[in-house]
């Protein structure tokens, strides 16, 4: 089943990130954890963590799977949802 639901959702992902200070990202499945200093997002090409200083959620919709983000921005990186809550990279390195 959950092969057909990603068969529905396109994979298509855009990130346009404008003078550092605002991000708009679409593919967006869901806004896993946000505060000041960091933005976590479930995204169609996985999860997007943003990290940065003064961050804000201006624009979420879930509908149109858009999300927009404003504060200074320092980095964007992609993670692996297969890596998520598996003991982290100390229990990788002991395996």
């Amino acid at each position: 089943m959950p092969e057909e639901k990603k068969g529905t959702r396109s994979r298509a992902q855009n990130l346009i990130l404008e003078n550092r200070e605002k991000l708009s990202i679409s593919g967006v499945i869901d806004v896993e954890s946000f505060n000041d200093e960091s933005v976590v997002v479930n995204t169609e090409l996985g999860v997007l963590i943003i990290s940065g200083e003064d961050l804000r959620i201006s624009k979420l919709n879930l509908d149109n799977s858009e999300l927009s983000v404003e504060g200074n921005i320092i980095c964007c990186e992609y993670t692996d949802r297969d890596t998520r809550g598996k003991g982290g990279f100390l229990a990788k390195m002991f395996r």
